[in-house]
């Protein structure tokens, strides 16, 4: 009876103990936490008196879906957390480890280090080592580089365009009785092949006499010269504006480029999980990389310094792929290197064993299988370059349809001008003749538009008519 009675009693201790416990855990899941972070864009950035960025949008969502509400602090020495001689911990790290903050959500590399000190959840952003330098660090043209300023179909535009004024030229020049007056006893002047000669020394500037001296072939004449220099001005425009901007092949591809030259200085964070990822590697090529850093002491205290001096030129920056991305969205004149190495992923930390670091990994999840973490991604590393781009990009054919139009209506304003005149000739003719005046009109075009007997002297002429005498 008494074992009962201690065993009833034991397990009254031990529900009760049960339930006080799960009401701690409760308690601490929807008390206020207490946050702590850095300052850094585009994660963390102050707005009045708030703070707004990736990593609070990140933090307002994964709290509606733990149900718990948080106070934000910027981490006092402004510094995300490594560990000294001591086994001291500073930064984020250092304020989770001794208790004055719950969680640390920034830009926090996950570390076998860290690991140890404190709990760490999933990633909720993957990212590596890079290097961030100028454009204009560059290798020499392509053999086809000088077509860059406009594309294929500006190109076959243009082409067609020529061959359509030459023709037209050809053309008019036979209608018109002020260009080839006689087409008996003349030689055109304006021949297929001399049509396409002096459409192409018109192109390039150079001019190609004969001239037109019927107003149908000067107004057909005009509207090319004027369709030329306006190409002529958005090619050597464009052309210029894309030899400054001219970056698609870097001469430092990658981290063994870096290593080999040394005319580019680098460096990276002093005291980042970059340097110490160099320093720790058993790869010859990255220990060199680290070697050469130290030596010459090229290390820089923040990003904004990297960035700068990535900016000013001869200085080749390292730092993570993410950040690298960021400054590349808001300094056009910057690009980051292909090579991405050392792959790790940035992670939100709290207290060595807390109920919440399961909880939290759960809810990263479900954010990243939503497509919540992508969009917040391109929200806040939207591209402000892109007004440069299309500066520098390749002429469209519609960027030029109003010059296209312009020739258009010139060359066919030529024509019209052309049967004019040859129908003004007919009607003078047929009055002197006597004859009607369509079938003047109809022995005029026969002249002109046959391409046999249209070049003929007129000896050769008259040797046919003796011919035909005799016969």
């Amino acid at each position: 009876m008494q074992i009962s009675r201690i065993r009833t009693l034991s397990n009254f201790f031990v529900l009760s103990v049960g339930f006080f416990l799960d009401m701690g855990v409760c308690t601490a899941v929807q008390s206020e936490l207490r946050i702590t972070t850095i300052k850094q864009a585009p994660y963390a950035m102050p707005k009045g008196s708030q703070l707004e960025g990736f990593c609070m949008d990140l933090l307002s969502e994964v709290a509606k879906k733990l149900g718990f509400k948080f106070k934000v602090q910027l981490v006092k020495d402004a510094s995300y957390g490594r560990q000294d001689e001591n086994g001291n911990w500073n930064g984020m790290i250092g304020e989770i480890v001794r208790g004055e903050a719950d969680l640390a959500i920034a830009p926090l590399t996950l570390s076998a280090a860290r690991e140890k000190a404190v709990g760490m959840t999933k990633a909720f952003m993957q990212t590596g080592i890079s290097i961030l330098l100028r454009k204009d660090i560059s290798e020499g043209p392509g053999l086809f580089d000088f077509l860059s300023p406009f594309t294929a179909k500006t190109w076959v535009g243009i082409l067609i365009a020529y061959l359509g004024t030459a023709a037209c030229f050809c053309i008019v020049a036979r209608l018109s009785p002020y260009e080839w007056s006689q087409p008996q006893s003349e030689q055109n002047r304006f021949s297929l092949l001399h049509s396409l000669w002096y459409t192409a020394g018109a192109l390039t500037l150079q001019g190609a006499g004969p001239h037109p001296k019927a107003l149908s072939g000067r107004v057909i004449c005009c509207s090319w010269w004027l369709f030329t220099i306006v190409l002529l001005a958005c090619y050597f425009s464009n052309f210029s504006s894309s030899k400054t901007s001219e970056s698609t092949h870097l001469t430092v591809k990658g981290f063994e480029d870096l290593a080999n030259q040394d005319k580019i200085e680098y460096g990276c964070l002093a005291d980042s999980s970059t340097l110490a990822f160099f320093k720790n590697s058993k790869i010859p090529l990255y220990r060199r990389i680290f070697e050469h850093m130290e030596r010459s002491k090229s290390f820089v205290p923040t990003m904004d310094d990297g960035v700068r001096r990535a900016k000013e030129g001869n200085f080749a920056f390292i730092g993570e792929s993410v950040s690298l991305d960021l400054a590349v969205a808001h300094h056009c004149e910057l690009v980051r290197a292909h090579e991405v190495i050392g792959m790790r992923g940035y992670t939100i930390a709290a207290t060595l064993g807390s109920p919440l670091i399961k909880n939290l990994s759960v809810a990263i999840l479900q954010l990243s299988e939503a497509g919540e973490l992508a969009y917040l991604r391109s929200k806040w590393w939207a591209s402000s370059c892109i007004a440069d781009k299309a500066k520098s990009s390749a002429v469209q054919p519609h960027s030029l349809k109003g010059m296209f139009l312009i020739l258009s209506l010139g060359l066919g304003l030529g024509a019209l001008l052309a049967v004019l005149e040859l129908t003004s000739k007919s009607r003078r003719s047929a009055a002197e003749q006597r004859k009607s005046y369509c079938s003047v009109l109809t022995e005029e075009l026969s002249l002109r538009l046959r391409t046999s007997n249209a070049n003929k002297p007129q000896e050769n002429v008259d040797n046919d008519k003796e011919k035909c005498e005799a016969l």
